[in-house]
């Protein structure tokens, strides 16, 4: 499988394209900076592609069988800068991913995503924007999974995770566990029109994605 990888050089990103260095699939590495490739290289993508989530990707689409999207402004940034690259961004990738031919698409979001009223204020535009673009992702003809961890840390990842349709407590994740996480739905056609919560856990990542997929 082809994978592009949407802000590979996000924190997320960057443990993902270690991860699927050590797979059979191929890894392409979406940036905006040319001078990013070279470390992505040493990272192990088999692949680089220079492109602007807010313009023409297609480029970066061609003969790729999945992509993910883990790119973000962060929620501390301004209103402005999150609508940008979190929701439009992805919508447009989205939208070209269909165009182009491509059947998966896994979507980084986050908890609450859905109940943006139910967060802190100062996050309300960060979860709004990943609402908007779940929604439009569940409205397209892709294969989707939405995947929506809690708070994310730096902590080395365990390996170990709890995944739900829906958790009632709010709880953190390492960022090395989200990417694993990520690796397994794209191994897993199950979990296509599938989305849940993510949170630190107790069970390996792959037993967790394969029981929810069931």
């Amino acid at each position: 499988m082809k994978i592009l990888i949407a802000g590979a050089n996000g924190k997320i990103g960057r443990h993902l394209v270690r991860g699927l260095a050590k797979s059979d699939h191929i890894c392409r590495a979406m940036v905006r900076d040319p001078a990013q490739e070279w470390e992505l290289r040493q990272l192990g993508a088999d692949e680089v592609v220079v492109a602007d989530l807010e313009g023409d990707c297609r480029a970066a689409l061609i003969t790729c069988d999945a992509v993910v999207f883990t790119a973000g402004s962060g929620p501390h940034t301004g209103p402005e800068k999150t609508v940008d690259v979190d929701q439009n961004g992805a919508i447009n990738l989205i939208d070209q991913a269909q165009d182009m031919g491509v059947e998966r698409f896994v979507i980084v979001s986050s908890m609450r995503a859905d109940e943006p009223d139910s967060g802190p204020e100062k996050m309300r535009h960060y979860f709004i924007a990943k609402q908007n673009a779940d929604n439009h992702l569940r409205a397209s003809k892709l294969a989707y999974t939405i995947v929506r961890p809690g708070k994310l840390t730096e902590d080395d990842g365990t390996g170990k995770v709890r995944l739900a349709e829906r958790f009632e407590d709010f709880g953190e994740i390492p960022r090395q566990d989200v990417a694993a996480v990520l690796q397994a739905v794209l191994e897993n056609p199950a979990t296509a029109g599938r989305e849940f919560d993510l949170l630190s856990g107790d069970q390996p990542v792959a037993d967790a994605v394969t029981a929810f997929a069931r």
